[in-house]
C-alpha cells in the first residue's frame, strides 16, 4: 500500500492526528506593518494548508521585539498580534486541523534596524555572525556584533518565552514549539562557537544547555509538558552555526529534554541545512532522528529534504513518527492530499519565498474538487 505508514494516526501529547504529514515552521514575511500582526492573507495561507487531523506548525513568531530578525515576521507579544493569530487558528481548527506556534528568538541573526532604541541585538556572547542580516526594510547587510546578555538579564528573557507561550494560549493554538535550531538564540547558547561565558550558562555542556532546558520548563508552566515540542538541528549549520563535536553536546540535550515528557521533539536533518537560503542536499551527512532515536522515547518529528517515499521509509524504519514537509508544502497547499493519491507536485518558487503578497503564497494550484472527492 502506497505510502502506508505516512496516513497512519499518530498521538501527540493530547491529540489524535490522523496522519504524519506535517507542515514545518517556514518564514514567509507576509505579517502585516506595521505591528508585524497576522493579517487575512496569513489566514488564507494556513487555512488552505489544514487538513482533518493534520499538524500545522506554523511559522517562528519572535516573542519579543527585541526577539526579531527579519521584517514582517508575525510577532506574539502584543494584544493585536494575538487578536490577529487567533483568526489564523480559528480557520485551522476550522478545518479540523491542529496548529502548534513556534517560539522564536534570533539573538544575534537580527540587525540594530529591529531593535527598541535602534539597540544591537542581544547573544550569549558578543561574537559577529558571517554573513548578511536583513533590515527592517529588507536590505542585506553584515551582521553586526551583538551585546553580551548579562548573566541578571537572561532570566527577564525566559520571562518573554513565557508570556509569549501565554499569549498563544489565548491566541487558540493547540500548542507551541521552541525554536532551538539554525543558529538562532537557544542554539547559540547551546554551541560553543557563540558560547564562550563564564557564567552558569557557559563553559561546560550542562552549562550551555541550561538556557534551553529552564526556557523549556518556563514555557511548559503554561502549556504542560504534552503541548510543548522543541525543534534542533544538531548537524546544522545555517545563520553561521556549528557544533564542532555535536554529538556529546546534543546527546546530553536530548536526554535531559527527553526528562520532561514532551509532546515531541523536532529534529532538521543535516542534509538540509540552511536549505531556505539555497538549494541544499548535503547526501554524505549523518542521519540526525536515527543516530538520536534511541534517547529519545516520544514523538519524534524529522524534517530536511524528505520525499514522500523517503519519509514512508524512515517512518517504517521506525526513525521517526511524522514527517515535516517545507518547500513542498509551500508549493503544494493540498500536500498531504496529492501524496494519499500519488498526484504530481507543484514545483516551488524561490524567489517568492520571502516577503511579497499572494504571489508564491496562497495562489500555488489544488487540486479539483472531483479528484479530492475520488
Amino acid at each position: 500500500m502506497r505510502d502506508q505508514f505516512l496516513f497512519s494516526p499518530l498521538t501527540v501529547g493530547p491529540y489524535r492526528l490522523s496522519h504524519r504529514v506535517a507542515m514545518a515552521p517556514l518564514t514567509r514575511m507576509r505579517a502585516g506593518r506595521p505591528g508585524d500582526i497576522p493579517r487575512a492573507l496569513n489566514v488564507e495561507y494556513y487555512s488552505q494548508r489544514a487538513t482533518p487531523g493534520g499538524l500545522i506548525i506554523a511559522e517562528g513568531s519572535p516573542i519579543s521585539e527585541a526577539a526579531k530578525g527579519m521584517p514582517a515576521t508575525p510577532g506574539i507579544y502584543s494584544s493585536n498580534q494575538v487578536i490577529g493569530w487567533r483568526t489564523v487558528t480559528d480557520a485551522v481548527h476550522a478545518v479540523g486541523g491542529r496548529i502548534f506556534l513556534q517560539l522564536w528568538h534570533v539573538g544575534r541573526i537580527s540587525h540594530s534596524s529591529h531593535q527598541p532604541g535602534a539597540a544591537l541585538p542581544v547573544a550569549p556572547s558578543a561574537i559577529a555572525a558571517i554573513g548578511n542580516a536583513f533590515t527592517a526594510t529588507f536590505e542585506r547587510v553584515p551582521f553586526e556584533t551583538p551585546r553580551a546578555l548579562t548573566t541578571s538579564e537572561i532570566s527577564g528573557v525566559i520571562d518573554s518565552y513565557q508570556k509569549a507561550a501565554r499569549n498563544a494560549l489565548e491566541a487558540g493554538f493547540d500548542g507551541v514549539e521552541i525554536h532551538g535550531a539554525n543558529g538562532y538564540l537557544v542554539e547559540q547558547f547551546l554551541q560553543s562557537r557563540t558560547n564562550v561565558r563564564v557564567d552558569a550558562y557557559g563553559g561546560s555542556i550542562a552549562n550551555r544547555t541550561r538556557f534551553l532546558l529552564e526556557v523549556t520548563r518556563s514555557v511548559a508552566e503554561v502549556w504542560g509538558t504534552d503541548r510543548v515540542g522543541v525543534r534542533l538541528s544538531p548537524f546544522g549549520i545555517a545563520n553561521d552555526s556549528g557544533e564542532v563535536e555535536p554529538l556529546p553536546l546534543y546527546s546530553f540535550a536530548i536526554h535531559e529534554l527527553a526528562k520532561l515528557n514532551l509532546a515531541y521533539l523536532h529534529l532538521i536533518e543535516p542534509r538540509a541545512s540552511g536549505a531556505g537560503q539555497a538549494e541544499v542536499d548535503r547526501k554524505d551527512a549523518p542521519t540526525a532522528s536515527g543516530l538520536f532515536r534511541p534517547i529519545w522515547p516520544g514523538v519524534l518529528i524529522a524534517a530536511g529534504n524528505y520525499t514522500p517515499a523517503s519519509a514512508n521509509a524512515a517512518l517504517s524504519d521506525g526513525w521517526v513518527d511524522a514527517v515535516a514537509f517545507g518547500r513542498l508544502f509551500i508549493s503544494n497547499p493540498d500536500l498531504p492530499e496529492r501524496i494519499r493519491k500519488g498526484e504530481p507536485l507543484n514545483a516551488y518558487n524561490r524567489a517568492t519565498f520571502y516577503g511579497g503578497e499572494a504571489e508564491g503564497y496562497t495562489d500555488y494550484p489544488r487540486l479539483g474538487v472531483a479528484a479530492l472527492e475520488s
